[in-house]
């Protein structure tokens, strides 16, 4: 899951980023209005925190102007405002929650979790044949056994799983997991999925990480032979 968080503190931002980041969250960080949205409209995201009160254009704005063109992004609205018409004026403008500075790292989590809908523990878990993926503890497993995935792992196998069969580009896989103006080399895609496919091999997995040529990946299970 990829997260926008748009907060013009720098040094809070960079502490929330790496919170995230510790708990297999892919996180980008923008520092004004204008850049937050423009990273949204991309579309790939999962969701977004946004900051009221930032420079060249506020959360509000922001958040106004997505739900004018129907995204429908699941946004948590973080401030350090905590007046109650604050907290109306940001979910009458389509905030899916609010969170006042300053906040405990389990509370923020947790309204990330409530906003993306990842409540229960059926919706933790994605299950394609006979892997198992646990979005709650990062752990790729089988009836053979489990392995815990690291940061980037996680966010790929979650990728092809909420997406099976269909073929993802490389730079799809680029832009969603690393963000589209990171500095890493394409052939880093391809070094991931290739740690992936040895877990799935260990696990004795019925499902596999296929390639097609010239057009990207493709997760294939038992039924697609």
């Amino acid at each position: 899951m990829r997260i926008l968080l748009a907060e013009d503190e720098k040094a809070l931002s960079k502490a929330i980023i790496k919170i995230f980041e510790k708990n297999n969250y892919s996180a980008d960080a923008a520092y004004d209005g204008e850049e937050a949205l423009m990273y949204l409209e991309s579309g790939c995201y999962d969701a977004a925190v946004l900051d009221i009160m930032m420079p060249k254009m506020d959360g509000i704005a922001v958040l106004k102007k997505l739900r004018a063109t129907g995204n429908q992004i699941p946004v948590l609205m973080l401030t350090a405002k905590s007046d109650i018409e604050d907290r109306v004026l940001g979910l009458d403008s389509g905030a899916n929650d609010y969170l006042p500075k300053p906040f405990d790292t389990r509370e923020l989590l947790a309204r990330i979790r409530s906003i993306t809908r990842i409540k229960t523990e059926a919706d933790t878990k994605l299950t394609i044949g006979n892997i198992t993926l646990d979005r709650a503890t990062f752990e790729l497993s089988s009836p053979a056994g489990s392995f815990r995935l690291a940061n980037k792992e996680y966010q790929i196998m979650e990728y092809f799983m909420q997406n099976p069969h269909r073929v993802i580009s490389t730079d799809m896989l680029m832009e969603k997991i690393w963000g589209w103006d990171n500095e890493a080399e394409i052939n880093v895609v391809w070094v991931y999925i290739s740690y992936l496919r040895k877990k799935l091999t260990a696990l004795g997995a019925d499902i596999s990480i296929k390639s097609s040529r010239n057009a990207g990946y493709f997760l294939e299970d038992g039924n697609d032979k």
